[in-house]
């Protein structure tokens, strides 16, 4: 006997997409720097990387790289003691994060920055809300070309004496608004509102 519906094809229903909610650390800092971000999982790796730097008030001045066990994504290197591929043409979902714990972001070789993102769930899309979206955070990203970690923390202990001569040298350098401890969740969306998926 045919069946009524024979023919007609099934209507497979595609998978919502889903969100993941990472939780970035700037490694080594003291008092901590962290955010939470809401991010769509066919997202650019590339504009992750975009994300950070907007999270932290950064500037992409620098080379970076995302760490996955033994593979690195970012800007291209091809060199004896480090290869790095093209984070252009991955999407988060090619990321297996799902079952991925944490991974690594480098902003700076050398001197510069590291942040642990770790996934802490998955979700689906929520209607009318933007991603990617910073939910939480504490504290102003280390400032850029501040001279890296050792240095950050010294310049946090010079602004606390502002009267002493360093003190006036990083408030001259940083401008009258830095505030090491705000940190703008509205600005910061603002900004990623602009970058788009």
């Amino acid at each position: 006997m045919i069946s009524l519906h024979e023919g007609k094809g099934s209507k497979v229903k595609k998978p919502p997409e889903r969100v993941f909610s990472l939780r970035l650390t700037v490694t080594g800092c003291q008092p901590r720097i962290w955010r939470r971000l809401l991010v769509r999982e066919s997202m650019w790796l590339a504009r992750l990387h975009d994300s950070i730097q907007v999270l932290f008030d950064w500037f992409d001045y620098q080379t970076h790289a995302f760490s996955l066990d033994d593979l690195r994504l970012g800007n291209p290197v091809k060199r004896e003691d480090l290869i790095v591929e093209d984070d252009r043409d991955m999407a988060l979902a090619d990321l297996d994060l799902e079952t991925r714990s944490h991974f690594t972001y480098v902003y700076h070789f050398g001197e510069g920055w590291q942040v642990d993102l770790k996934v802490e769930k998955s979700g689906v899309v929520e209607k009318g809300l933007r991603y990617p979206l910073c939910l939480a955070g504490e504290r102003a990203g280390p400032p850029e070309d501040c001279g890296g970690l050792e240095a950050f923390h010294d310049m946090l202990a010079c602004l606390k004496a502002p009267s002493s001569d360093l003190g006036r040298e990083w408030r001259e350098w940083l401008g009258p608004d830095y505030d090491p401890a705000a940190c703008d969740l509205e600005k910061i969306n603002l900004a990623l509102k602009k970058l788009g998926k």
